[in-house]
Formats: C-alpha cells, structure tokens, sequence
C-alpha cells in the first residue's frame, strides 16, 4: 500500500521524532507513505472567513498532487489533518471557493473535492487494521496504563472530519489494546487543551494540561499518549504537576512495539529526550 503523505512543519522541525516514528511503523507494518513535493504549510489554522481563499491554496495543492498519483492523503499533526480535511470539503461543496481557487491556480485539471483525506490513525484503523497491528508487535507493552487523549481538531466539527464519535472516542483506546497495553478512560479526553491561546494567555492552557494530567494519574494511568503535536507541547511543557506521567505521541509508540526489538520501557517512557534521538 502506498500512501501520499502531508509531514506538515512541525513534523519536519520540532516534532521530527514524530514523523521519523511514522516512517519506521510504515516499514513494519508493509505500507510506504510518499511525502508530497514542494508542500508548503497548511496554515495551521482552518480559515474562517468565506472570502479567504489564498490560504486554502497550499492546501489545495497538496490535494491535486494525491489525486494525480490516484492515492489517499495521509496527515499526521491533527492541526495539518484539520485544515486539510476542511478545505477538501470546502471544495467539494462550495461552488464559489472552488471556482475561485481553481481560477488562481490553473492546473491542468480543475481540483473538486475527489481526494480521500485519512490520519495516520485512521489508517491504521480501516486500511492495516488493529488485528494486524496486533500480530506485528514485537514489543506488547503489558502492564502499562495508557490514558488517550484526543483534543478537538481530529474529532470536531463531527460532520465534515468524520474521525469517530466526538463524545465517546474509542480509536485511540483499540490502538491502545493493540500495542498491548490497558486503556484509562478520561472524561477530558476530548476536550481543548488549551495549546492554540499559549501565546495570549498562558495561564489557560497550563491550567487545562494540569486538569487533563491530574485525571489521567487519579484513574491510575502511567502514560498519555495524544496524536496532536500541539496537544502534546501543551502537556509536556506547560503542565506543572509534580507527578506527571510519561507523555508520548501515538507514533513512538507504535514504532517502538512493532519496529524495535529490544528496548527497556521504563527507561525510554521517562526520558522523552532520549527517545526523540533512538527513533
């Protein structure tokens, strides 16, 4: 199986762990993402205002390439997954945007919507499957206490990102049992951390990371794991519980149960720093 991949910014930057553990998964569980050429940000932000059309247009562009090469598009940052997500369906149903956009770009053929948008998640869910992933882990991580926690980009608005059930997630809990380990169920799981008023207000964020650390150690989980790069800065960097459980990006994980051999968990699930530099 062979995937057009959006990396996104952060993943080529400060989150490069992030994506090179998504590479080594792909090599062992046998599908091969193909990273876009030229791809330009995504914005980070999903535009709001019906008039804003050039910052649609990398977006657009990342989608028109997939489609040319007769692949689905796979994003991994939930923010990238989001935006891109969005202005497909903008495409595919706003007459004006799309006439607007194909105007400003002219490629050969006018882009309307036909790329399938999936996350690195939803892959594994419905192309490799759980019950796969099962049988390729090496390294099950038993006895280890996962809480999930989702965010708001992948799971909201619900009607156009089509991920899961917003108030009652559950593929990050199956991803869990598949890697091994028992799931913690949290009630702020699906709820905004706080990440994108940082700048504003720092005190937001900080309170809503300790909020969504301290449940997750009450309900007696070891580990977080998150699969939003933003939601997982927020957690590891403004929290400021004193008993903060390991926190860790779905990837990590997959890529160290299915890929690596030999490694010793309670070293790697407290030292971030070193993992970052092994995957």
């Amino acid at each position: 199986m062979k995937y057009s991949y959006f990396p996104g910014c952060t993943l080529k930057t400060t989150g490069a762990s992030l994506d090179r553990s998504a590479r080594l998964a792909a090599l062992a569980l046998g599908f091969e993402l193909e990273e876009i050429e030229n791809w330009q940000c995504c914005g980070g932000v999903y535009p709001l205002g019906s008039d804003e059309i050039a910052t649609k247009l990398s977006s657009v562009r990342a989608l028109a390439e997939a489609k040319a090469k007769g692949q689905d598009l796979v994003t991994l940052c939930s923010a990238c997954h989001h935006v891109i997500k969005r202005v497909n369906n903008d495409m595919l149903t706003n007459d004006d945007i799309r006439t607007k956009v194909n105007n400003y770009l002219k490629l050969d053929t006018d882009y309307v919507g036909e790329t399938n948008v999936i996350h690195y998640l939803e892959m594994l869910r419905d192309e490799v499957g759980f019950d796969k992933i099962k049988a390729a882990v090496t390294n099950p991580l038993k006895g280890r206490k996962i809480a999930a926690y989702y965010g708001c980009l992948l799971l909201r608005p619900a009607k156009v990102m089509q991920f899961d059930n917003p108030e009652n997630p559950t593929i990050l809990e199956d991803f869990i049992k598949a890697i091994g380990a028992t799931p913690v169920i949290t009630g702020y799981r699906n709820e905004c951390c706080g990440g994108y008023v940082t700048l504003e207000d720092k005190s937001i964020p900080q309170k809503r990371a300790n909020m969504i650390l301290e449940e997750a150690v009450a309900k007696g989980a070891d580990t977080v794991i998150t699969a939003c790069p933003l939601c997982l800065y927020n957690l590891e960097s403004n929290s400021t519980i004193a008993d903060k459980p390991a926190i860790c990006y779905f990837t990590e994980l997959l890529a160290i149960t299915t890929f690596r051999k030999s490694l010793a968990y309670p070293f790697w699930l407290k030292e971030r720093k070193w993992r970052r530099e092994n995957l």
